[in-house]
């Protein structure tokens, strides 16, 4: 049974600028809580006991916006010579690894070796949104003789894996053997043996370990069409989820709405004002963020 899930925050977010001038994307909030929170929330879900996050663009948000969780101090030490951060998420550890130059999937993963010891471990980018059941993408792995097992979805604009049966053959023909099929959903579990196939102390994707597995046709996957999932990489997506899904009450209840102001279909955070005679349609205004009185938004997205 997997226990561990590593979930990658390192990333600079760029096509969710401006609102990744104010904080990783793994914090920006989606129905009052901090994006990553939601895949930790399915991750505990699916049995998970024990999180490790990297940092690496405007890392004191994670101790002191609204990520921040309980400090105990320094934890373990990482490939790069500095030591974690050891945390506690709703009664669970939790490991912020630091990377103060950024070390790419496959260097983020060689980082936290130590964490990881002899354990398998699920990965699940800490920026996207999903409800896939991760419940089957470890039962797939533990059943499977693979050091990694991908999840995939059958659709998608980036169909980058050429799938076989249970084992991915290809990364956009990169072995020259077929062209891509499923998209890969950056969520997947490993073993300790794939560290082995990732350089210490480099910058490197880990999609040459993946390559080399599926060269010796040991790289697993499982299709899980089931559930949600979404990448919310710019703002136009990021707005289509407040408007599509329905997570959590719209309006917060700590939210402070004057009774003239008119809210449609958008979602407004906790100690959020919205101000006499304002209008805001399918828009977001974040925790604490202001609409003043007689203002009209639509399509619009108010940070703090």
């Amino acid at each position: 049974m997997i226990c561990k899930a590593f979930l990658p925050g390192a990333g600079l977010g760029t096509r969710l600028r401006p609102l990744t001038d104010l904080r990783p994307k793994p914090l920006v909030p989606l129905f009052h809580l901090p994006l990553i929170e939601w895949a930790m929330e399915s991750c505990r879900a699916a049995g998970i006991t024990a999180f490790a996050i990297n940092k690496h663009h405007l890392p004191e948000c994670w101790v002191t916006g609204d990520g921040a969780w309980e400090i105990d101090g320094d934890g373990l030490p990482g490939g790069n010579g500095l030591a974690s951060r050891q945390c506690t998420w709703n009664g669970l550890p939790l490991h912020l690894f630091p990377e103060p130059e950024l070390l790419e999937t496959g260097g983020g993963v060689k980082n936290i070796e130590a964490w990881i010891g002899g354990d398998s471990v699920l990965v699940h980018n800490g920026d996207i949104f999903s409800t896939l059941p991760l419940d089957r993408l470890i039962a797939a792995h533990a059943a499977s003789d693979c050091p990694v097992t991908l999840a995939l979805r059958s659709d998608g604009e980036a169909r980058h894996i050429a799938l076989e049966g249970d084992r991915a053959v290809d990364i956009r023909n990169m072995l020259g053997r077929a062209e891509g099929s499923h998209q890969f959903t950056g969520i997947y579990c490993f073993d300790a043996e794939l560290l082995d196939l990732i350089p210490a102390g480099q910058k490197i994707s880990v999609i040459p370990a993946f390559l080399e597995l599926a060269r010796q046709g040991r790289l697993g996957a499982i299709v899980l069409d089931d559930g949600d999932w979404r990448d919310l990489g710019d703002p136009v997506a990021y707005l289509a989820a407040h408007r599509e899904l329905d997570l959590a009450p719209k309006i917060h209840p700590a939210a402070i709405i004057d009774p003239t102001a008119i809210i449609e279909a958008s979602v407004i955070g906790p100690g959020a004002e919205v101000g006499a005679g304002a209008v805001v349609k399918d828009s977001v205004v974040w925790p604490g963020g202001k609409v003043g009185a007689g203002e009209q938004l639509v399509s619009r997205i108010v940070t703090a």
